[in-house]
């Protein structure tokens, strides 16, 4: 992975739309996705393995847990990124039989080296086009943090739904609410403010789907895409500590917005997390320590089977 607390501030047909008051289309977004796993391969991973819940998982185990260890059970990881849910299903069972599709080329080659002779199908795609999938193929599909940034959203349902079985699950992890997890919105407040500097509009009109972000939303979309399914969305609160510069590094790296910042207001802003996250009052960053708190959301989809 990149180092993502030495970058540039991030520049895309995203940001330039935004920058100068204009509505960025699709394309846009795709291009932006890319140009930040392109500079930043491998974030995503490192910033969502540092958080656990009371039971000791990450968000990754949290979502594995709904996948049985039948043998050969059918599992797609749609954006898989680096790899880390097919490698934590592939040293679970290894007669699972998995496929990780991404549209980003260096995610898949940092998930192709970490799961090297695992017999994993790993496939170049985006979300809304899953050509490479035969209908009725899936016993279960995954998405872990990747729906909330999908637009068009509906499409990505539509294919899920389409190489599913008749008797197949869809299980996604996604933002929970804000207010769940303590000193969250401040954070996200905070971060986004220092954006705003830069470019006013950010927030205004934010990545992907915004119906993803709320539960009642999400589940109306679940519901319109699988009708004869049963939908639920289960929250949780993920944390780290440690460092409390560390802490307010990994932090930052959760949000998007967060890479399009200038090292100097990046520096700036960082200063500024750390002494919102500090959970300690010792006199040097070194010396404190910091905690940073998370809301997610597991999305299930049950075929209703009767």
């Amino acid at each position: 992975m990149k180092d993502i607390n030495n970058q540039k501030g991030l520049n895309s047909i995203w940001t330039d739309s935004l920058a100068h008051n204009l509505h960025p289309d699709g394309n846009a977004l795709v291009d932006h996705l890319r140009t930040v796993h392109q500079e930043h391969t491998g974030f995503t991973e490192a910033c969502a393995s540092s958080c656990r819940d009371e039971a000791g998982r990450n968000s990754y185990e949290w979502l594995a847990e709904l996948v049985p260890d039948n043998e050969g059970l059918r599992v797609l990881d749609l954006a898989c990124g680096s790899g880390p849910l097919l490698k934590i299903l592939f040293d679970r069972n290894k007669n699972l039989n998995l496929k990780g599709i991404d549209m980003c080329p260096e995610e898949l080659a940092l998930a192709k080296t970490r799961l090297i002779n695992s017999g994993v199908n790993l496939i170049e795609s985006k979300a809304q086009n899953l050509t490479a999938i035969n209908d009725n193929s899936i016993d279960i599909v995954l998405c872990h943090w990747a729906l909330t940034l999908m637009d068009p959203i509906a499409p990505v349902l539509d294919e899920v739904r389409r190489v599913l079985t008749s008797e197949g699950r869809f299980a996604a992890l996604v933002d929970g609410p804000m207010n769940a997890a303590p000193g969250y919105t401040e954070v996200h407040d905070l971060i986004y403010s220092y954006v705003q500097e830069e470019i006013p509009s950010y927030g205004e009109i934010d990545l992907g789907d915004p119906r993803i972000r709320g539960s009642e939303s999400l589940s109306n979309l679940a519901h319109k895409a699988f009708p004869e399914a049963n939908v639920t969305i289960e929250t949780n609160v993920v944390s780290m500590e440690g460092p409390v510069t560390q802490v307010a590094e990994i932090a930052a790296g959760f949000f998007y917005a967060a890479f399009v910042l200038k090292p100097e207001k990046r520096k700036l802003m960082i200063t500024s997390l750390s002494n919102i996250l500090a959970i300690s009052k010792q006199s040097t960053d070194a010396e404190r320590q910091g905690r940073f708190s998370m809301p997610i959301s597991r999305l299930l989809v049950v075929p209703d089977i009767k």
